[in-house]
């Protein structure tokens, strides 16, 4: 393929098969999570209904196992708000850092696309943003498919139940962190992301055992930012 064509491509907006092509293997990463989530829901003593509302109406996994952890009769609601708030304060930071690129998207665009944000969302959307333009056409094929897997795959795991057994014994739970290490991989860029991994990751890991959670999410997400500002080069003035 000439420079020009290849030129060519990256200038097109990036099209809805591209962000099915991309989305997938977070698709497929999120059917065993969505499946523990909803198993050991049930195991809390959450009925199915209420296992598969909580997908619904909060859709965020890190929230949702960190309130599981918490969940106790009767529930701590101020201590399962606080900890979701806390915990998915990330989404401002990753909207933020999406807003420029949403710059062909309408108004309501933007308000529908934000309901939707992931983890794998965003950073599918920043890789796709550095090459090429992002359009509603891929965020949206990368964005609005994985809710509906996420809410069904959480009803089958909590009907199912105690057929799966237990769910961690077969390393069902480090489905989760295998998909973030691929989203890191995909966004990698040497030495400045190197270190923005290990300051946030050593962090988190030291505030969750001096704090537990869910101050652990905060401390690395802050971390990271802070390691990613002081490693990025400065910028050259011009002549």
């Amino acid at each position: 393929m000439s420079r020009t064509l290849v030129l060519e491509r990256e200038a097109t907006g990036a099209t809805a098969a591209e962000g099915l092509r991309d989305i997938l293997p977070a698709m497929i990463a999120c059917i065993p999570i969505g499946l523990l989530f909803g198993a050991l829901s049930v195991g809390k003593g959450l009925s199915v209904l209420e296992a598969g509302l909580m997908s619904i109406l909060v859709f965020a996994g890190g929230a949702q196992f960190a309130a599981l952890e918490l969940w106790t009769w009767p529930v701590p609601v101020l201590a399962l708000a606080f900890s979701t708030l806390l915990i998915n304060a990330r989404h401002v930071l990753m909207g933020a850092s999406l807003a420029p690129k949403f710059g062909e998207f309408s108004l309501f665009q933007r308000l529908l696309g934000a309901s939707v944000l992931t983890d794998e969302a965003w950073a599918l959307a920043e890789r796709c943003a550095l090459r090429r333009q992002l359009t509603p056409a891929y965020w949206f094929a990368v964005a609005a498919t994985l809710p509906p897997l996420w809410v069904g795959c959480t009803f089958l795991g909590a009907w199912l139940g105690s057929f799966l057994g237990e769910p961690r014994a077969l390393g069902a739970d480090f489905a989760f962190t295998a998909l973030f290490i691929g989203l890191v991989a995909g966004l990698w860029r040497g030495r400045d992301t190197a270190i923005t991994v290990i300051v946030s990751a050593v962090t988190s890991a030291l505030a969750y055992v001096w704090l537990g959670p869910p101050w652990h999410v905060a401390a690395g997400a802050f971390a990271g930012i802070a390691a990613a500002w002081c490693a990025a080069p400065p910028e050259r003035s011009s002549p």
